[in-house]
Formats: structure tokens, sequence, C-alpha cells
């Protein structure tokens, strides 16, 4: 989903606090989701159960209707790395990975995280280390949300643990900056070097959202215009977090 680029808007902390309570709306839908994933269920199954809590929980969905993308989840199996379109035809397996990303919006406020669920016990040691990197390394990315620093100390800290366990950070897809739109700026690579781009001030707030593959960071985007895929077919896995820039250093929004 394309970023839209312009102005950083510094949130206030009352409207900090609109913010949490949308990310907060996010991780039940995110929780009741994880709860959910087993083998035979459907990406589908996951969608509906998605919208019907965002509904009872008085929010509106963040994807459904963004450029035209035609559901409220983003669901990623395996070898895709965003974007995947919920359906009925594609059913979990034990062994897969699946990345579920949710937004909402509420009163007037968005919230937006991810995560990658294991399906079933019997997951490789190679696809757990994947999931444990992945996450570990948002947290790393999310230590240097400090007054003074860069999107590139981000960045960077992200991209130096992925690496040094292996893996691949993808480049063509980054995090972004958040608050009355879905994507604001400034955008947030999950690579580069310290003092690089923005500077990070008060009242920013920042979607950071490592994808990393467990091959070469090479994507391309499938004939659904959506649906992101590793080039050499290697799994790929996501985590994501709002995050505010405050005095008292970083303060996760989607908790």
């Amino acid at each position: 989903m394309s970023s839209e680029e312009g102005r950083i808007i510094r949130k206030s902390p009352e409207e900090i606090e609109k913010m949490r309570r949308s990310g907060k709306m996010v991780r039940q839908v995110l929780n009741h989701l994880k709860a959910m994933v087993a083998p035979g269920v459907t990406t589908m199954d996951l969608e509906k159960a998605a919208e019907k809590l965002i509904a009872e929980l008085g929010a509106a969905p963040a994807f459904k209707g963004y450029y035209g993308y035609p559901c409220v989840l983003c669901t990623s199996i395996n070898e895709e790395i965003v974007h995947g379109i919920p359906s009925e035809k594609r059913v979990l397996k034990t062994g897969d990975i699946v990345s579920i990303d949710c937004g909402v919006v509420y009163d007037g406020y968005y919230g937006d995280a991810a995560i990658t669920v294991p399906v079933g016990e019997e997951l490789t040691a190679e696809l757990k280390k994947l999931l444990e990197v992945t996450e570990a390394s948002l947290y790393k990315g999310i230590e240097q949300v400090k007054i003074g620093n860069t999107v590139g100390h981000v960045g960077s800290a992200i991209q130096k643990l992925v690496e040094a366990n292996g893996f691949s950070v993808v480049r063509e897809f980054v995090g972004h900056g958040i608050g009355t739109k879905l994507h604001e700026a400034p955008q947030i690579p999950n690579f580069g070097k310290k003092g690089q781009g923005a500077e990070l001030t008060e009242g920013m707030v920042l979607a950071i959202e490592p994808m990393v593959n467990s091959g070469r960071p090479e994507t391309k985007v499938l004939s659904d215009k959506w649906t992101a895929v590793t080039l050499d077919g290697s799994y790929s896995a996501h985590f994501e977090h709002c995050v505010a820039v405050t005095r008292k250093g970083p303060v996760i929004l989607t908790q």
C-alpha cells in the first residue's frame, strides 16, 4: 500500500491517546485471530472474524477500499510477504506461517499492526528462528525511537540483527508515519545507516514493520496486483507496531 509522502505531522498528547485506543483495538483483533489460527482454517475465516470484531468495537477497517483493496485484513502465507488477500480457497496447513496485518480507524485516528503466526505445532527450526528474529528486530528498531535519532537509526538496528542471523530484509516495502491517515511521512525503511533520513522529534508516530525473508530480499507482486511474494520462494515473516516518539522514549500504541 503506497505511502503518502509529505510533511511530517506531529501529534499532541491527546492525539496520541486517541491513537492508543485505535491501537488497542487492533491488538484485540490480532489476539482473537491468533487464537483462531489452526490447520483447516481459511484466511477468509480470519477475515470474517476480524470484520465482525472491528464492527463490534465501533471502529472502521483501515484497509478495505484503500486504493481499492478488497478486504479488512492482509493475510500472507509462507512465501507471501505482504498484502495477501483473504480467500475461501486458502486453507492453512500444519507447518505454514501466516502473517496477519490489520488496521482500524476510530475517532479519526488510525492503528496498524501485524503478527506472524505458526500453524500447528510442527514448525521447522529455521521457521521458528525466522519468526523469533523478525519479532526481535522490531523491538530492536523500537529501542531506537528517541528524540534526536533518525529513521536510519531504526532501520540500521533492524537490518543488523536480521542479517547477523542469516536472513534478509525486504527493501521494496517499508514502515511509515501514521495518524489521521494510514500512511503519512516519513517512510521507515527496515535498513539503512544511523543519521540517515528524517530526524525523530516529539509527537511523531511511526508504524515500524520489519518484513524478513529466510532467503534473498528480492520480491515480486502477483497478478492480483496486491500479493507480494519472495522472488526465490523463501518464507517471509512480518511484525508491526505503532510507536510514539516521546520525551520518555518510545511508547508502543499497539500493545
